[in-house]
């Protein structure tokens, strides 16, 4: 069991970390990889089975090449502390912003930096013409409602996800018969070398 004076040391250790600067700004060329590398460790198939399929380095790469304005990161003494990838969507008279990625480092939760990030790409939106913000996430992650429901989003709906395994489908199955059959003429009709 922890002593007095360690309890005291530990939570004096935390409040100075709760008062730390968030400093967010554009992501950069070199934050590529240790955002996708923090998504990997947030988005887990056994926490969200549906953002883990989804969350590869292209959607990093992607948002930063299409919409780099809207990719922020957040920093607390120079350590990746989140990020947030959003982009625009025109729809006839109509300007939504989207929010597609919220990731916040698990050591600096519970610091505002998902507030900060979340304010920071709202403003760009707004300055971007955006009337109407979206946001999605997996319906078990409650802590993700309600952090957006206290930052003003509402009206949820619940997605329902279908899938199907392609393995067990009758065409996959004729189509890896053939790639092994062309695999196999390829190595039997290959000249041998002298």
């Amino acid at each position: 069991m922890a002593s007095h004076s360690e309890t005291n040391k530990a939570e004096q250790e935390r409040a100075i970390a709760n008062t730390l600067p968030v400093e967010i700004r554009d992501m950069d060329i070199d934050d590529l990889a240790p955002v996708f590398h923090l998504g990997e460790s947030l988005f887990t198939s056994d926490l969200y089975p549906y953002l883990y399929r989804t969350w590869d380095e292209w959607e990093v790469i992607g948002q930063y090449n299409t919409d780099p304005e809207y990719c922020l990161v957040a920093e607390i003494e120079g350590e990746l502390a989140g990020f947030v990838l959003g982009t625009i969507i025109s729809k006839a008279s109509w300007v939504y912003g989207y929010i597609i990625w919220l990731g916040v480092s698990p050591q600096f939760q519970r610091r505002g930096v998902a507030d900060k990030l979340v304010d920071k790409i709202v403003e760009r939106m707004i300055e971007e013409g955006a009337r109407f913000m979206l946001v999605d996430t997996d319906p078990a992650n409650e802590p993700a409602i309600k952090f957006f429901r206290r930052k003003g989003f509402g009206n949820p709906r619940r997605h329902v996800y279908l899938s199907m395994n392609l393995s067990k489908h009758e065409i996959y199955g004729r189509l890896i018969a053939y790639e092994r059959d062309k695999a196999s003429r390829v190595r039997h009709h290959r000249p041998k070398r002298p």
